[in-house]
């Protein structure tokens, strides 16, 4: 090794310390308590980190809810622990199980100076900067590991089976108990919100990009969930016969087939019958499930909109 690779590295290591040392005492364990027959059993644990100076933690959905749906979330109860060794109860504010995003409080007014990380823009991101996740999985000691933004704009599967957008891919392998930890950049600004690893691969990793968390989070805060638009209809991704393409002058190869209308939905309202081809709303090319469910925001709530169908 030459010198020039030695200072390199030793500057690389100095910037991953230094960042470390910034976002530690913001960095979180969580855990879910109260089982059936004793309130303190434990349920699940994770990471989190506070992104308000009053207490406010960003966590998974999947760790609040602890595997299960039931008892719902806010039944549950909740113990953060900070790497300084303090202790609080927690309080849960909403989660959002399509983006595994989460907003637990902590409670109490013995909470004394707490430090929240700032939020970044990972909007700005370019694969190869440095990317650094840290999880606090047994309270009193840090996990970190570092690595690289591999790749942007991934998607993957929620537990509820909607796709999450705009998912970060990063070699920063995580260490069981580090869901819902923060995913760092060079400057220490939240980029992400770890949340899975392929199991079996290669220190392949994954987080929720920080602009989905900014667009959920006063969502939660406000409503304790993510308001969406509701159409009333189950379907299947299908694809369109090249002459009702060519007919329709549409440039879309796929369309939504309905295969149910929920009794006294929008969608029964509106006329639409099973067997009928979903293909626009408001202007919007609907060309697969995962896109009619993007389309559905909350931009579309409580306001009448223009489906475009093709019926059979």
């Amino acid at each position: 090794m030459g010198a020039n690779d030695a200072f390199l590295l030793d500057a690389y290591s100095q910037t991953v310390s230094d960042v470390v040392e910034r976002a530690g005492p913001s960095v979180a364990s969580v855990r879910v308590l109260g089982g059936a027959t004793d309130r303190d059993a434990p349920l699940g644990s994770g990471s989190g980190f506070l992104f308000t100076p009053d207490g406010y933690l960003l966590t998974n959905s999947h760790v609040v809810r602890a595997g299960a749906q039931r008892p719902p979330p806010k039944a549950k109860r909740y113990a953060a622990s900070l790497s300084d060794g303090r202790e609080f109860d927690a309080r849960w504010v909403g989660d959002d199980p399509d983006t595994d995003l989460a907003v637990l409080c902590i409670d109490g007014m013995s909470r004394g100076s707490l430090t929240p990380l700032l939020l970044g823009r990972s909007a700005l991101l370019r694969r190869g900067e440095i990317a650094i996740a840290i999880g606090n999985p047994l309270g009193f000691e840090h996990t970190v590991t570092a690595g690289i933004v591999s790749a942007l704009g991934r998607s993957m599967r929620s537990g509820t089976g909607r796709l999450i957008p705009d998912v970060i891919q990063t070699d920063a392998a995580l260490n069981p108990g580090n869901s819902g930890g923060p995913l760092l950049n060079s400057r220490g600004e939240v980029i992400g919100v770890n949340t899975a690893i392929i199991r079996g691969a290669q220190s392949i990793s994954f987080a929720v990009a920080v602009d989905i968390a900014s667009w959920v989070i006063p969502q939660l805060l406000q409503h304790g969930r993510v308001r969406r638009g509701y159409l009333g209809v189950g379907g299947a991704t299908a694809a369109l016969d090249r002459r009702v393409m060519l007919a329709f002058g549409l440039a879309q190869s796929h369309a939504v087939r309905v295969s149910s209308v929920e009794s006294n939905s929008p969608a029964q309202r509106a006329g639409l019958r099973e067997g009928d081809l979903i293909v626009g709303i408001d202007g919007v090319t609907i060309d697969s499930v995962d896109r009619l469910h993007q389309t559905l925001d909350a931009s579309r709530v409580q306001r009448d909109c223009v489906v475009k169908v093709l019926s059979h």
